[in-house]
């Protein structure tokens, strides 16, 4: 990974071809890709987007003891009021008892700005904040503006690290540079890794006085393994993984939501690191691999019952537990599926359509098709090599599945929900919002206290469904006295016309 000397992370459609603009079905969609047939797509017309910013808000307002420094427009880091419940949340299931959300500032910038630059207003920001709250870190979130001006956010990072008690980390977030909202994970990434993971251990055996003491935390760190969450990972779904992993004796390092920085300078001493989506977690253990021999393990999302042992049966190969990893797995699945058993009744049969992240989107899928559910479409909202493993195990079921790569873009979301009719739609707010005005029923595909992860969060997951089968004149209503914004004829045409060809 040569790229982390350079300032900023490469963007995703280069490092790895990343497309968010394709239609084709699940049988097409991985053999296309792999043959270049995705690369450069356009829409000809497009009616919304995500920015990389929201997804680094949402990651970086988690971190304990941080202040996160927007410089840019106020609007800019208007997200995190959003996400402050998640925040609260997080930090409440960290052991803090009197969470206070998320604490951000914003440098502000005006026109005035743009004319003479910010990096005055930026200098002044980060002296407040470290005085202010004396945190641990102080992220500086660069937005399209500071890009388009030049300001130099890692220069004036440089001049004042000695002036302040916090590490001060530039993050480049500049959205008009990617269309794929998940290079905001490389970017984030890729400033801890340059400036916060050193590999220098403060604390390690230097503090040990005597020789029992030093060989009871070398034991205790060949248990250590790195678990890298994500922003749509909620409390319960971090409990769920942690308690699967503690029952094959591990010790968990939980980063990049929620944590300490401290939790960044420990993971070049785990024995392993566990990713719980590629996506989100490639950059980083990819690094920690190369440069501080950590291995690691992350091709599936602990979304379900196969991909739950699956993960399970990969870490404990890495660290020659496989025995007591399918005690576990036995122990567990024969308890889901007696819990089980008065639910699929209700599911079977059913239809469903998704849309979320990649990974989330088609392990999510995989899980619906485990309950005897009928997948009709899914809309990731990027898609890239990662997405073959899951592709695959749900082509095996159908290859006809309608596929739709859009980052939002709900005038095709609407086109293929009327053409479906799917019982059921899983998807984000911003996707949801949408179905529920075409009379579908709608169920978050991640929530603040809900659980999907491991062998707890597939049982709470049908037992949800079925209570949203129960009853469905809710939709039914809405979809009578909600008018769309699209005319009767859009649903005739093709969804997918907006999408060019890309140019080679």
């Amino acid at each position: 990974m040569s790229y982390i000397e350079e300032r900023v992370a490469p963007r995703r459609e280069e490092r790895l071809g990343s497309c968010i603009e394709y239609g084709g079905t699940v049988g097409e969609v991985h053999k296309k890709f792999c043959g270049g047939c995705m690369k450069n797509k356009s829409r000809s017309f497009s009616q919304g987007t995500i920015c990389q910013l929201l997804p680094a808000i949402a990651i970086l307002t988690s971190l304990q003891s941080t202040v996160v420094l927007v410089h840019g427009a106020v609007g800019c880091g208007g997200v995190a009021h959003f996400m402050g419940q998640n925040v609260r949340f997080g930090q409440f299931n960290s052991g803090d008892k009197n969470p206070k959300g998320a604490l951000w500032l914003s440098t502000n910038l005006k026109e005035s700005d743009v004319v003479s630059g910010g990096e005055g207003k930026l200098k002044r920001a980060i002296l407040a904040a470290d005085t202010r709250y004396r945190p641990d870190a102080i992220v500086v979130v660069s937005t399209c503006i500071p890009g388009i001006i030049g300001d130099d956010i890692d220069g004036v990072v440089n001049e004042l690290q000695e002036a302040t008690s916090a590490t001060l980390l530039p993050i480049h977030c500049e959205g008009f540079k990617t269309k794929i909202m998940a290079s905001a994970y490389d970017a984030i990434f890729h400033s801890f890794l340059r400036n916060v993971v050193d590999g220098v251990d403060e604390t390690e055996f230097s503090v040990y006085d005597n020789d029992a003491a030093l060989a009871k935390e070398k034991i205790r760190r060949s248990r250590l393994v790195n678990l890298l969450n994500v922003s749509s990972m909620t409390g319960p779904d971090q409990q769920e993984l942690t308690r699967l992993l503690n029952k094959l004796g591990l010790e968990v390092n939980m980063l990049p939501c929620d944590a300490h920085p401290d939790a960044f300078r420990l993971a070049p001493f785990a024995a392993l690191s566990i990713g719980v989506c590629p996506t989100h977690d490639d950059y980083f253990m990819t690094y920690l691999e190369e440069k501080f021999g950590v291995p690691f393990v992350g091709g599936q999302m602990p979304i379900g019952i196969e991909n739950t042992s699956i993960w399970l049966r990969q870490i404990a190969e890495k660290l020659g537990l496989s025995e007591a990893a399918e005690r576990i797995i036995k122990s567990e699945t024969e308890e889901l599926n007696q819990a089980l058993k008065p639910l699929l009744p209700h599911l079977t049969g059913k239809s469903a359509m998704l849309s979320a992240g990649e990974i989330r989107t088609f392990a999510t899928a995989v899980l619906l098709q485990e309950f005897g559910m009928e997948i009709l479409a899914v809309r990731p909202y990027h898609y890239d090599e990662f997405g073959g493993v899951e592709v695959e195990k749900l082509e095996k079921v159908n290859p006809g599945i309608r596929v739709n790569v859009a980052t939002a873009q709900p005038f095709e979301a609407v086109n293929i929900l009327k053409r479906a009719k799917p019982d059921l739609y899983i998807g984000h707010n911003s996707d949801n919002v949408w179905a529920a005005k075409c009379g579908v029923p709608v169920l978050p595909i991640y929530g603040t206290n809900s659980i999907y992860s491991g062998y707890a969060g597939a049982y709470d997951i049908a037992r949800r469904i079925k209570r949203h089968f129960t009853n469905t004149i809710f939709n039914k209503k809405l979809e009578k006295n909600v008018r769309q914004p699209y005319r009767d004829n859009w649903y005739g045409e093709d969804p997918f016309k907006y999408i060019k060809a890309g140019e080679f």
